[in-house]
């Protein structure tokens, strides 16, 4: 009787362990989580950002809503997927405004030279990193598919990384440019953009005319 009785002592009081642990605040460590300073390779973090493993995560509720796959255009020119969703995003900016192709055209040409359709962050603008971004790069302050910089008066980070507001951004201040319907594709884009490589727009017009034709 007396071996019973301790053989139930013992039980109770493994049974109490994880309770009396909780009681005295110790913690119980996460061995997949002891490197959070870890980042993902596609994306860049800024020294001073919080080493924190879902900062380099997309937040599903700032993102975008997903297009249903329906009415998504299958990709031409070479394009990914996710690259022909920006170049129809940049399109249907240009229907809702009822601008002519050639507007269309122009802003596609821009954001194939600036980043190949890729929706960029800047290493050295943090909130773009906590935004939803297709890779990091450094380059002024420049940020999203267009490269627009903020200190340029081209508008917040938030806005400027996403997708549709920086394509109306982009056709402000196109359609502000005098002549811009009659001049060349890549003379329209540089009046825009004033890039250091003026003259580099032009070799993208072949490309970009096959993408907006087959979105439109």
């Amino acid at each position: 009787m007396l071996t019973v009785g301790i053989l139930a002592i013992n039980l109770v009081a493994k049974s109490a362990r994880p309770a009396a642990a909780a009681a005295t605040g110790v913690t119980v460590l996460d061995t997949a989580r002891l490197n959070p300073g870890a980042a993902s390779r596609d994306y860049v973090r800024p020294s001073s950002a919080p080493t924190n493993l879902l900062e380099s995560v997309p937040s599903p509720t700032a993102a975008p809503p997903a297009e249903p796959p329906s009415v998504r255009v299958r990709p031409v020119a070479g394009l990914t997927q996710a690259m022909m969703d920006h170049a129809a995003t940049i399109v249907r900016v240009s229907q809702d405004r009822k601008l002519p192709r050639r507007a269309a055209v122009v802003a596609v040409v821009t954001a194939l030279q600036e980043t190949h359709l890729r929706n960029f962050a800047n290493s050295t603008v943090p909130a773009s990193l906590k935004l939803p971004h297709e890779g990091a790069e450094r380059n002024f302050d420049s940020v999203g598919l267009f490269q627009q910089r903020p200190s340029q008066g081209w508008g917040p980070v938030a806005d400027l990384m996403d997708p549709a507001t920086a394509a109306g951004l982009f056709y402000d201040r196109l359609v502000r440019v005098k002549g811009w319907e009659t001049m060349s594709v890549g003379s329209a884009a540089q009046a825009v953009q004033r890039s250091a490589f003026p003259t580099a727009y032009d070799k993208q017009q072949p490309k970009a005319t096959t993408i907006v034709e087959a979105i439109l």
